[in-house]
């Protein structure tokens, strides 16, 4: 971390802040004119800048004027005696982050100085995240027309909604397609709707002004703004709460938008790239996404591949995870042998990409030797089989909820389906057993007069899938959503009406 410059031609106040922020192990630079900070910033920066407005020479303003021209996202930290209130007004409004009043109070001061810093340090991650270099590997068909499509795409300021699974790689393309765009020299910024609670979202989209609500004690930018001149990846667009998805088409149809809490419009250069792992023409006809910011952003869409439909690609993206962890960690890079690496390419990492270099961490750590074996992989997958565990009948599946249907054996013409892994009872021609068995439970409920039947079975036919789902996705009801077809949020309320078990937090 850089460290905060105070710039005061008053030695005693220079005195009280560094042995303040000292004792909060903060490093400090101090300089006794705004004439010494500005030609120090020639060759370095500050994290934060706390300067007074009057000093022989150049003025703190002036300062304040230069470092927001060259530097805008250093926070600047105004301090100013009673009688300059008007002048400290004025540079609030030219871009400082806060004044200090004189005389202050020091730990005011030093907690002023640490939200600053915050602030600048949050800044500076979205900076970090928008130079770090994408790569993005694939030999496979569907891959390389990814890649043609991104060399299309590049070149122009539409909109793209990019879809596909959970780990396929969606932000690592909209950084791409950033990277190789006449804004690459302007900042990429990336914000995850459904990472962020809902009543904090509409600030981290647009920014608030000052006093715009609780806790709101200085002006703040949003993500439109950071993005000002480069591109905006929104990422999970499919959960942006309903109210907010308004003014979102507001933005991307005239470019305008407002604070939280302002009044005046700002105006947004910005080129939106959305992406979702949800079925948004579903949601629409639910009622849950508006069909006109759909249509708004559906200009271009932009599908990614899941892992399984690029089998190809395994290999070569397990080697460079292999080494991409090992240099991290500094040591020699592991292989797989081909037997394990065949039968890593065999299996359905239904997280994709991102369960694979997953994967790859824990082999650099955890796994013996140089050369991975497959006994050598994590207990679950070596559990696992290649392909999709089979139901032995439709009692698997009700086993797994109340259902108690008679199960028959597989037919003589199911051609020995049960030996090569198909499901038995359900093999070859007898595909509709399972039909067959909840009819004849329906009948048998229909003669009881049990009330109802229709919800009993229903409950019990989609507790059965959610169950069989989570048991394919180990716990992990997020990809289990994804494999049914169904929304989270859909998933989630079932899990609990349903009262199932076996969910692993996410």
């Amino acid at each position: 971390m850089k460290p905060i410059w105070i710039v005061d031609d008053d030695e005693s106040i220079r005195w009280v802040l560094e042995k303040a922020l000292a004792r909060e192990n903060l490093a400090t630079r101090s300089f006794s004119s705004a004439r010494d900070a500005l030609l120090a910033l020639e060759t370095e920066s500050p994290q934060v800048l706390v300067s007074d407005i009057r000093m022989p020479g150049a003025s703190g303003l002036e300062l304040l004027q230069t470092v927001k021209a060259d530097f805008p996202g250093i926070p600047v930290i105004i301090i100013t005696a009673f009688s300059d209130l008007d002048s400290a007004v004025s540079a609030f409004q030219g871009g400082a982050f806060e004044y200090l009043a004189k005389p202050f109070d020091v730990d005011k001061a030093v907690e002023l100085i640490r939200r600053a810093l915050e602030e600048s340090l949050r800044e500076a991650d979205v900076e970090q995240a928008a130079a770090e270099e994408t790569e993005i590997l694939g030999q496979a068909p569907a891959m390389q027309d990814v890649f043609r499509a991104i060399g299309r795409l590049s070149q122009s300021n539409v909109t793209v909604l990019i879809t596909g699974e959970s780990g396929t790689g969606k932000e690592l393309v909209a950084r791409a397609l950033h990277k190789h765009s006449p804004r690459a020299s302007q900042p990429f910024v990336a914000l995850n709707t459904a990472a962020i609670p809902k009543d904090l979202l509409e600030s981290e989209l647009f920014g608030h002004e000052r006093g715009a609500f609780t806790g709101a004690q200085t002006m703040r930018r949003g993500r439109f703004e950071q993005a000002e001149g480069g591109t905006l990846f929104l990422d999970e667009i499919g959960d942006m709460p309903f109210d907010l998805q308004t003014r979102l088409l507001r933005v991307l149809s005239d470019g305008h938008f407002y604070r939280v809490g302002g009044h005046q419009s700002m105006k947004a250069n910005v080129r939106v790239i959305a992406a979702t792992h949800q079925n948004l023409e579903h949601r629409v006809r639910e009622g849950l996404f508006r069909e006109d910011l759909y249509h708004r952003l559906n200009v271009i869409r932009l599908r990614l591949p899941s892992l399984r439909e690029r089998r190809e690609d395994i290999t070569i993206l397990a080697r460079h995870f292999l080494t991409q962890s090992a240099r991290q960690l500094g040591v020699e890079a592991k292989r797989l042998s081909p037997h394990a690496m065949q039968f890593l390419s065999q299996l359905e990492l239904p997280g994709n990409v991102r369960q694979l270099e997953n994967l790859c961490n824990w082999i650099t750590v955890m796994a013996p030797g140089q050369t991975v074996e497959v006994k050598d992989l994590p207990h679950d997958l070596v559990d696992e089989r290649p392909s999709s565990e089979p139901m032995s009948s439709i009692s698997s599946m009700s086993s797994m909820s109340s259902m108690s249907l008679p199960v028959t054996a597989p037919r003589a013409d199911s051609e020995g389906a049960a030996e090569h892994g198909e499901p038995a009872g359900i093999a070859g021609s007898d595909k509709h057993q399972w039909i067959t068995l909840l009819e004849a439970e329906a009948a048998l409920m229909l003669s009881r007069d049990q009330p109802e039947v229709m919800d009993v079975l229903g409950r019990q036919f989609e507790a059965a899938l959610i169950r069989v789902a989570l048991k394919h996705t180990h716990g992990r009801k997020n990809d289990a959503a994804v494999r049914l077809g169904i929304g989270r949020n859909t998933i989630t309320r079932k899990i609990q009406e349903l009262s199932i078990g076996g969910v692993a937090d996410e």
